[in-house]
C-alpha cells in the first residue's frame, strides 16, 4: 500500500486514510437517515461502533479463507498484518450482515429498517474508500487513454471502475429512499446492485478463478444475488411501510446530484495524480 508519512513506528497510508474518510461520511449518512426513520439515535451509535469492529474482522477473515488460505497456513503471523494488504469488502459485508442479524434482535431493533437507513451510507463509504485502492486492474489488451502505467504496464484502473459504479448506487438508492414500498426493500437493491458492481469490475481484476471466466468474487457476487432475490420475496409479502414514516416524504436535490459528481471528479483526480 501506499505510504502518505510515517509518525514514529507506525506508517499511514493511503488506503487507510480514504477508508477512514469514507467511513466518516457513511456514518454521517447513516445517523441522518435513521434520525428520518425515527430510529433511537443513540441506540445507531452503538451498533455502528460495534459493526465497524466486526467488518474490519470480517473482511480479513474471509479474504484469508476465500483467497489464500494456503499461504496464511504457512504464514499465520501474516494474518494480522493487515498493512500489507488483504481486505474483503464481500467479507465485510456477509459479517455485517449476520452480525446485524444477531445484534438487532438481541436489543429489539428493526433489522429492515436499520438496513434501509445505511445502504446509501455503505455505497458511499465503498465508493470513498476506493479512492485509495492500489489494487490494479489486470493489463489493457488495447491502450486506452484512462489506463494507469504501473510497472511499465498499462493497467485497468480497477478501483476507479468500482468507485464510479459505487456513485450510480448511491445516487439510485437516495433517490429511492422516498419511494420505498416496505422496509428492507434499498437494502435489497443496494445487495444486488453492489454484487453486479463487484461481478463487472472483476472482469478486469485478477484474482483466482474457479471456472473460467469467474473467479471467487464473482462466485460470492451470484450467491449473494441469488439469496437476496428468494429472501426478498417473503420480505416484501410480510414488511409494509409505515404509511405515517418520515422518510417518505424525501426528494433527492439538485445540489444532491451535484455533491455525487463532485466526489467522483476528486476521487479521479486523487487517482490520476498519484498514478501519474
Amino acid at each position: 500500500m501506499r505510504e502518505l508519512f510515517r509518525l514514529g513506528h507506525f506508517s499511514i497510508y493511503l488506503f487507510g486514510v480514504t477508508i477512514a474518510i469514507g467511513a466518516i461520511f457513511g456514518i454521517f449518512i447513516a445517523l441522518k437517515e435513521s434520525k428520518r426513520k425515527g430510529l433511537d439515535e443513540n441506540k445507531i451509535t452503538d451498533f455502528i461502533f460495534y459493526l465497524l469492529i466486526v467488518s474490519i474482522i470480517g473482511a480479513r477473515l474471509y479474504y484469508i479463507l476465500a483467497f489464500n488460505l494456503r499461504y496464511y497456513l504457512k504464514n499465520p503471523f501474516e494474518i494480522f498484518s493487515i498493512s500489507s494488504g488483504g481486505m474483503s469488502i464481500q467479507g465485510a459485508l456477509i459479517s455485517g450482515i449476520l452480525f446485524s442479524l444477531w445484534y438487532t434482535k438481541r436489543k429489539k431493533l428493526s433489522f429492515l429498517k436499520i438496513a434501509d437507513a445505511f445502504s446509501p451510507a455503505i455505497a458511499i463509504g465503498q465508493a470513498i474508500g476506493r479512492m485509495g485502492c492500489d489494487v490494479y486492474g489486470v493489463p489493457m489488451k488495447r491502450i486506452y487513454f484512462w489506463g494507469v502505467n504501473v510497472n511499465s504496464q498499462i493497467l485497468h484502473p480497477a478501483q476507479m471502475y468500482e468507485m464510479i459504479l459505487d456513485l450510480i448506487l448511491f445516487g439510485y438508492l437516495w433517490t429511492r429512499r422516498g419511494k420505498l414500498k416496505y422496509n428492507g426493500q434499498n437494502f435489497i437493491h443496494y445487495l444486488i446492485g453492489f454484487s453486479i458492481n463487484r461481478a463487472i469490475v472483476e472482469f478486469f481484476r485478477s484474482n483466482p478463478i474457479v471456472i473460467y471466466p469467474f473467479t471467487i468474487a464473482h462466485v460470492t457476487s451470484f450467491a449473494i444475488i441469488f439469496i437476496t432475490v428468494v429472501v426478498s420475496l417473503k420480505i416484501k409479502n410480510i414488511s409494509n411501510i409505515d404509511e405515517q414514516e418520515p422518510s417518505q416524504a424525501v426528494k433527492a436535490s439538485m445540489l444532491e446530484y451535484v455533491m455525487i459528481i463532485l466526489v467522483a471528479i476528486v476521487g479521479l483526480w486523487i487517482y490520476y495524480s498519484i498514478n501519474r
